[in-house]
């Protein structure tokens, strides 16, 4: 629901890449590229980042 700060897997901190992630992908490249230009080579961290669905705008609807 919200961006990962860090891999699941080996704690890796993703956080920081996911906007820089979001902006190239919304502009057409592949995300392999994209990963191997931001330098996320272990494949924990790429399914952490690919997977990864942002929510928030769906949740952000409902107060508590």
């Amino acid at each position: 629901m919200i961006i990962p700060i860090r891999c699941v897997s080996c704690g890796k901190p993703l956080g920081n890449l996911w906007e820089k992630y979001e902006e190239r992908i919304a502009k057409g490249e592949t995300s392999g590229k994209v990963l191997d230009d931001l330098k996320i080579t272990r494949y924990c961290c790429r399914a952490t980042i690919m997977t990864h669905k942002d929510a928030m705008k769906k949740v952000a609807r409902f107060r508590v």
